[in-house]
């Protein structure tokens, strides 16, 4: 009797593919941002600059992980959907605490407000779909 596998779920396909797209939007609109930032006025606000390259490098990474779909790609999805989370946060918190650490916004001043709180949103839904997508162990 054939034994019957569950079909595999891989994180670049279905809604997958949205969320791919979505990062790679992010990584094209962080590094422009952050490109110009740093190579028009870098000595204004360094730190949120240098924040939003930080950004634009975790959205390509995350994108290239979500997409490779494999072990590895989902252990890179998973590393940086997980920093940029916590970066999110930490800089959404210390943006509102103390306006004097960033004087120019970042991707993720305010919780990624300047981009309609996706920043904040974008790395949970990566989480959920790295959650959704593992392959079961039986």
């Amino acid at each position: 009797m054939a034994e019957t596998r569950a079909p595999e779920r891989t994180t670049n396909r279905g809604p997958g593919r949205l969320l791919i797209a979505v990062y790679i939007l992010f990584a094209i609109a962080a590094t422009s941002r952050a490109g110009l930032q740093i190579a028009t006025k870098f000595d204004e606000a360094p730190v949120a600059y240098l924040l939003s390259a930080a950004a634009a490098l975790i959205y390509i990474v995350a994108a290239v992980g979500l997409a490779r779909a494999g072990h590895a790609g989902r252990r890179v999805a998973l590393a940086c959907c997980s920093v940029e989370l916590v970066g999110v946060v930490a800089v959404g918190i210390l943006s509102l605490a103390d306006r004097a650490l960033f004087p120019d916004e970042t991707v993720w001043s305010g919780f990624g407000s300047g981009y309609g709180y996706i920043p904040l949103v974008l790395p949970m839904l990566g989480l959920y779909w790295l959650w959704r997508t593992r392959h079961d162990a039986s």
